[in-house]
């Protein structure tokens, strides 16, 4: 929407004039107050089309999307802070979240109120926007913080201490102890252009998380075992990413974080309702192949799976050949989809790129490699370990290891005990 349109709306609303509603508008997005604030600022001056300025007191768990303004009490639960680009502008923000006996919700400072986690506080006039679906405070300069001497007593947890599986996209302000796994350095074309980054995976005693750090911190190196505070968690791929940033802080730790190299063993249908995983390993029959299996075609500027010489994004093409299994695993609490990469698939295959081009070549039929790899394992068990995304077409796990599951039942009911008595 223009701001123009969003003059528009907002006079509709309040039954004032449409001018003089644009032309405050402009002047505070002119000053870098977000669009949503700067209309919940104007909806508290001109009394919300009610004849009445005040905000309504509500608990937490009543605050909608539909609401403009509120007044609410609560305990401030976490803190963030990080810096943002807002329509040309870099803006520090602070962020967390804010519980009651009722609910927590999330929140976004514009300004800084000196908070801090266990504060007690009373937001007045506290602006209300959609956040994913949730509704979510903004408070910014039309916000009247005060700050109570008694502590509400609240069913939350204080402060930003996680562990990784406890991470989901949205958390702000966490603060995690972690071994790191993986590392490498990267440059990628940023906001300011060429820009150097941290990328790899982290690893405590409950598991493993890609993360990204934006501002190269020297103490995350391959092993060290660190602490970070004012960490931020968004989704990539599917599966939570921790994000360092220029306000983090790293510190290493006089001790050794202890992880496991194995990813955590779950049915099928526990994995799924995690809503997504980084590392987790499954085991079930492989029922079928599915079709775009075999020798496939990718774009060579994308690397999208093309259809008869036609990528998605890029028209026409040359393809370039690849291998790829897309298997349905089933362990009868659920089914997945596990997606094979080209080695793992040419070890199923029994050979390489090449060696199915020619097979394809001399039946004059591409889908003969496929069949030759649903022969070779429809209808046994495997296990398969890798990451794993949900989304509306269904689960799929990216597989990083996949093996023949040949042990004997007795055997593994055997093992299974005596890792449950140890």
């Amino acid at each position: 929407m223009t701001l123009d349109d969003h003059a528009e709306d907002l006079a509709s609303d309040l039954g004032v004039d449409k001018e003089e509603v644009k032309a405050d508008l402009q002047n505070l997005v002119e000053y870098s107050v977000p669009i949503e604030e700067a209309k919940s600022s104007l909806r508290r001056k001109y009394g919300d089309g009610s004849g009445t300025g005040e905000p309504t007191a509500k608990d937490i768990a009543e605050v909608s999307t539909s609401d403009s303004a509120v007044t609410v009490r609560g305990r401030v639960l976490t803190v963030g802070k990080r810096s943002i680009r807002y329509q040309g502008d870099e803006l520090v923000i602070f962020e967390g979240e804010l519980g009651d006996e009722s609910e927590k919700i999330s929140y976004t400072a514009w300004e800084d109120f000196d908070l801090a986690p266990g504060d007690t506080i009373e937001a007045r006039g506290a602006g209300v926007r959609e956040w994913e679906g949730n509704p979510e405070l903004n408070l910014g300069s039309e916000t009247a913080i005060e700050f109570a001497d008694e502590s509400m007593g609240v069913p939350h947890e204080i402060g930003g201490e996680r562990s990784l599986a406890d991470l989901a996209p949205g958390d702000r302000g966490r603060t995690l102890e972690v071994r790191v796994a993986e590392v490498e350095a990267k440059v990628i074309d940023g906001r300011d252009g060429e820009t150097e980054i941290l990328s790899g995976v982290f690893a405590d005693d409950t598991g493993r998380l890609p993360f990204t750090d934006w501002d190269p911190h020297d103490e995350i190196a391959d092993g060290n075992s660190i602490r970070i505070v004012n960490a931020y968690v968004r989704e990539f791929r599917g599966v939570p990413s921790v994000n360092v940033a220029e306000f983090s802080s790293v510190e290493p730790l006089d001790r050794d974080v202890e992880s496991s190299e194995n990813a955590p063993r779950m049915s099928i249908r526990e994995a799924v309702d995690s809503e997504g995983m980084f590392d987790v390993e499954i085991t079930g029959n492989l029922l079928a192949v599915r079709d775009g299996s075999g020798l496939i075609q990718r774009c060579p500027d994308c690397g999208r799976v093309i259809q008869r010489g036609e990528c998605r994004a890029h028209g026409d093409v040359d393809g370039e050949d690849d291998l790829r299994v897309k298997a349905i695993i089933d362990d009868g609490t659920a089914s997945l989809t596990a997606v094979l990469d080209a080695d793992l698939t040419s070890e199923i295959y029994g050979g390489d790129v090449e060696d199915a081009r020619e097979a394809a070549r001399d039946a004059m039929d591409q889908e003969v490699v496929a069949e030759s790899i649903r022969e070779a394992i429809v209808g046994h068990e495997f296990r398969v370990r890798g990451t794993l995304s949900v989304d509306d077409y269904g689960a799929n796990l990216e597989a990083t290891e996949f093996e023949t599951r040949d042990d004997e039942p007795a055997e593994r009911a055997r093992a299974l005990l005596a890792e449950a008595d140890g």
